[in-house]
């Protein structure tokens, strides 16, 4: 099988050359042990995976002596790292020798990675793991293909929308279903024959009986599905904790544990609401917006055909566009770690809210409306002038990224931006 080249190949490439200890994390099975074993080093590479029983039975009974019998003159790779948490007070210890000898003989510190680790569960959630490796761990994470990537255009569409201005032109007509159902899990966008329904149930279970234990001991995991299964139905809309924990019956603790565990294993992400300083004194919502991070998913998880939702009910594949819209926006931000992400969502304009707002780290703001629908008219961008006036001359400009065919100028610094635009470069 041919390999797909990834957004985030290049600040991984740049941070190995920097950084003694990257560690890549994101959902199971997103393709995170091929980044990592294409890695452009001028080491040789040795891979380990903890999935292998003997490798995991060594480290964990003995961290320092796995650790030593690794060889000292490749990057060493050790694959779902959060199964042993031993290793890392270990690991911690052979980064600072091995600091100390090289700037013994140099008076530099160390300028290469001494490990790349990679893991299915967030390293910022697990208790000491993060702080044993502080100011020695660069943190990348990945999530399943982007149109971008399996369109094989290796495009990046937030940097373009900050490098370039845009130009009016003409796209051709998306398949918004084939794209959706393309952007996914490596294995099941590789081969269409796989049965992708017992495909996602395998995944679920390996995910409930697997993985959420990396972080507690769950006894009743089809509580996390019942959950799960609440929040497909509230995908790109604002968090009701209280609704949620009444339909779910769980408790305040047990909820805020079951949610935080989605988010940690990646299944799930949100997004805080923009609350900057602004001119016009406005106040914003406090509520975070979630997301699922794979939209196919969301969609057996809600056990629904999307092709009859795109045919049969266009409000709710307008919640699906949205979520995949977020996240392609989370893929290409999460590539180059200096933008953020949030929702508007001002308090006394109810109804103005912009689906999504990126700002790079000078403040640069572009706003995105998403939009199920080939044409646009006013009252699309009636939102975006809102954020528009806020941000003042930080805005940098605003999209509605819609079906339609043309990208077009609507207004002074906001444009309609056909959804082609994120994984085409007609430039």
């Amino acid at each position: 099988m041919a390999y797909i080249r990834r957004l985030l190949e290049d600040i991984a490439n740049k941070t190995i050359e920097t950084r003694p200890v990257l560690y890549v994390n994101g959902m199971r099975q997103c393709g995170k042990s091929t980044l990592v074993q294409n890695i452009n080093t001028a080491k040789k590479l040795n891979y380990i995976t903890f999935d292998n029983p003997a490798h995991l039975f060594f480290a964990k009974n003995d961290p320092s002596g796995f650790l030593k019998s690794l060889p000292q003159d490749m990057l060493n790779i050790i694959d779902e790292v959060q199964l042993v948490p031993e290793l890392f007070r270990w690991i911690k210890i052979s980064v600072d020798e091995k600091r100390l000898v090289k700037k013994n003989r140099t008076g530099n510190s160390v300028s290469q990675s001494l490990y790349v680790l990679t893991g299915s569960a967030n390293i910022l959630a697990l208790p000491g793991l993060a702080e044993a490796l502080v100011g020695r761990l660069s943190i990348l994470t990945l999530y399943p293909f982007s149109a971008s990537e399996i369109k094989e255009s290796s495009f990046n569409f937030i940097e373009k929308l900050y490098r370039e201005d845009l130009k009016p032109g003409k796209y051709q007509k998306a398949n918004i279903t084939d794209i959706i159902l393309s952007a996914t899990f490596p294995e099941i966008a590789l081969d269409r024959k796989k049965d992708r329904y017992q495909w996602f149930n395998d995944y679920l279970t390996t995910l409930l009986q697997r993985d959420v234990r990396a972080f507690a001991d769950i006894k009743n995991p089809e509580k996390i599905y019942q959950l799960i299964v609440s929040l497909s139905q509230r995908a790109g809309s604002l968090l009701n904790n209280a609704n949620i924990m009444k339909e779910t019956g769980l408790d305040a603790k047990t909820y805020e544990k079951y949610k935080a565990l989605c988010n940690n294993t990646f299944l799930t992400f949100e997004l805080p609401s923009w609350s900057k300083p602004n001119r016009l004194d406005k106040k914003f919502v406090k509520q975070k917006k979630l997301y699922f991070s794979d939209t196919s998913l969301l969609c057996h998880i809600m056990q629904r055909d999307i092709k009859e939702i795109y045919k049969n009910e266009k409000v709710t594949m307008g919640h699906l566009f949205e979520n995949f819209m977020a996240t392609e926006i989370i893929k290409a931000a999460k590539s180059n770690t200096s933008y953020s992400v949030s929702h508007f969502n001002p308090v006394q304009n109810q109804g103005r809210e912009v689906d999504f707002v990126i700002e790079n780290p000078d403040g640069k703001t572009i706003g995105v409306e998403i939009k199920l629908d080939g044409t646009v008219n006013q009252k699309d961008w009636a939102n975006m002038i809102t954020l528009q006036e806020t941000t003042g001359n930080k805005f940098l400009k605003g999209i509605i990224i819609y079906t339609g065919t043309e990208l077009m100028q609507l207004s002074r610094g906001i444009w309609a931006v056909p959804i082609n635009y994120i994984w085409e470069n007609n430039s």
